[in-house]
């Protein structure tokens, strides 16, 4: 069976990637490789973090290990489940 990358629901993308960058900076993996610790949720809103990327206002993260990408996936997952737990029990 082929595995797809694809999400279930379009309009979580925005989420998804907000909830990605927000992680990966309070791991200091995003915030220390664009200008020292910047804050990134505020840099983003200023239009200071990065260059864009082949992907068309996505900063390049190539130098990111696999194992930092997959932490950050794993907290996503994590908060998600968090998340769907407390909705379903509240």
């Amino acid at each position: 069976m082929a595995r797809t990358n694809r999400t279930v629901v379009p309009e979580s993308r925005a989420m998804l990637k907000q909830m990605q960058y927000e992680i990966a900076s309070e791991f200091g993996l995003y915030g220390a490789s664009y200008g020292g610790g910047m804050d990134t949720e505020f840099a983003s809103e200023l239009g200071t973090i990065g260059g864009a990327g082949a992907s068309g206002g996505t900063p390049y993260l190539g130098h990111l290990s696999s194992r930092d990408n997959g932490s950050v996936g794993g907290e996503i997952t994590k908060r998600l489940i968090k998340q769907a737990e407390q909705s379903l029990f509240a």
